[in-house]
């Protein structure tokens, strides 16, 4: 029992995006302090995705390059299966979710797969760690020019933003641009990047704290939660749930259907069922500028924690279950 319950356990990350959408709930920021803090906002981001190129290891992403038919696999379910399941679920929208919570998971849907956390499951499993660092990472390139063009078709222009080509700008001014710049200046700063793990944790952390607290606040203005009863956030739970194990089936079955070993089929596992909270939120910023983010990033707040739970007990189940060396 003691092991489920530690299982289980929230992380701070969790709490404190708990508490950052209490405080923008009841102190949110209007007029010139909101435009203060959404200009510190997109500061942060280019600073994220600059650390994010920065530790990004080449050598890892080379010796995974090879693998084309597994990183096929995972764009596939990143880009392809998830947004099929999201237009499936539209029935819900206007029913048991509101509309905006369903574009919100339209969203979730056309998100790129999560780095870090896909690499760690992979690597706690047993898996293909090289692979997983190739695929996560190609994911979140890939994402920058597909998710806005898949907004554009699962939504239409209005739904994504109204300028879905300007906003692949925008993110590769803002997101692609710096990681780049980073990835290139890694050589000099690998040694720092290696003694400040803690710090870049927590620069990962704060920004996507404030840019859901940016969020939030101009929600809470035009009202979100006057217009999100109860039973929709009820009902948005039970989707992310059901995303998730819908996709991680699918992609088990296919895994072994196709072939592949037991350490690939565990990174397809990881890297095709998740979705990026740290690139999502910035991306909701640019192409939902016109209003709503609150509710546009709640759906991937959601599927953020339900994945680490979810992985966090597969990954161990995967591991006691490695076959044993001869």
């Amino acid at each position: 029992m003691a092991r489920v319950l530690a299982r289980l356990r929230v992380d701070r990350f969790t709490l404190a995006l708990v508490a950052t959408v209490a405080l923008a709930s009841l102190l949110p920021v209007e007029g010139a302090t909101a435009r203060a803090v959404d200009a510190a906002t997109s500061v942060a981001i280019a600073a994220l995705f600059f650390l994010h190129g920065a530790r990004l290891p080449r050598e890892a992403l080379v010796a995974g390059l090879l693998h084309w038919r597994l990183h096929l696999a995972i764009v596939a379910a990143t880009f392809v299966l998830f947004p099929l399941l999201g237009l499936a679920l539209r029935p819900l929208s206007g029913t048991l979710i509101t509309p905006e919570l369903y574009v919100g998971v339209l969203f979730l849907c056309a998100l790129p797969s999560t780095v870090q956390s896909s690499i760690a499951f992979t690597s706690m499993a047993g898996g293909n760690v090289a692979a997983a660092v190739c695929a996560a990472s190609a994911s979140s390139l890939l994402g920058v020019v597909l998710t806005p063009l898949l907004m554009l078709l699962l939504v239409g222009a209005e739904g994504a933003g109204g300028d879905p080509l300007g906003a692949i700008g925008k993110i590769m001014l803002l997101l692609l641009l710096p990681f780049v710049a980073g990835h290139l200046l890694r050589p000099w700063l690998r040694g720092w990047i290696e003694r400040s793990a803690g710090v870049l944790r927590f620069t990962d952390q704060g920004t996507i704290l404030l840019v859901v607290y940016a969020a939030f606040s101009a929600s809470v203005v035009e009202g979100l939660w006057r217009e999100t009863p109860p039973s929709a956030l009820l009902a948005l739970t039970l989707v992310a749930c059901l995303l998730l194990a819908v996709v991680m089936t699918v992609l088990t079955f296919a895994a072994r259907r196709l072939g592949f070993d037991r350490a690939d089929e565990i990174a397809i596992v990881f890297c095709g069922s998740k979705k990026s909270l740290a690139t999502g939120a910035p991306m909701a910023k640019i192409l939902f500028a016109g209003g709503g983010l609150g509710a546009i990033v709640l759906p991937i707040m959601l599927f953020h924690q339900i994945q680490l739970v979810v992985c966090a007990v597969l990954a161990q189940r995967y591991a006691r279950t490695a076959p044993s060396a001869p």
